[in-house]
């Protein structure tokens, strides 16, 4: 399979959620299964039903996120020499001219990716019609609702 990119700040969230997952989740529904058992017949147990329901998906996530971490490639754009260029990571301050205002981005992985901190995924167009360009570049990005014109202003590596 194929390495998928995260930045450091996305792999320590997601093992710190395995973590809760692992000690405190998957314990807690299977005392809470335990104790529906107690209650009799599992044919008509609604507390047991729910309890391994949430078990079902509790595991699933486990294994989502186990997943995601060994094909995870981690990088820390800290350690990277900042040329200028928009890079995986890299925080990217743009000017759009039809809004007239400059809006900030940080480029990555689609774990970590929440558009109301202007965190965008690596794979949206936005994204991927930044990356590899330069301060100062004026570019087209396609987009669902048309077409955007975006300046470059500054791009960080913090």
């Amino acid at each position: 399979m194929d390495k998928v990119p995260m930045t450091v700040h996305g792999a320590e969230m997601l093992r710190e959620e395995l973590e809760q997952l692992k000690t405190v989740e998957r314990p807690k529904v299977v005392q809470d299964i335990a104790e529906a058992r107690e209650h009799g017949d599992l044919k008509e147990n609604s507390e047991y039903h729910a309890a391994r329901e949430h078990q079902g998906l509790i595991e699933a996530r486990i294994r989502d996120i186990e997943g995601k971490l060994s094909n995870a490639q981690v990088i820390d754009i800290t350690k990277l020499k900042n040329e200028g260029k928009v890079v995986f990571g890299s925080t990217v301050t743009v000017y759009r001219p039809d809004e007239d205002k400059e809006i900030v981005y940080k480029i990555v992985g689609e774990d970590e990716a929440d558009l109301t901190k202007n965190l965008i995924s690596v794979y949206t167009p936005i994204a991927k019609g930044l990356i590899g360009k330069e301060i100062d570049d004026v570019v087209s990005i396609k987009v669902p609702a048309g077409v955007i014109k975006m300046e470059i202003v500054d791009v960080q590596y913090i």
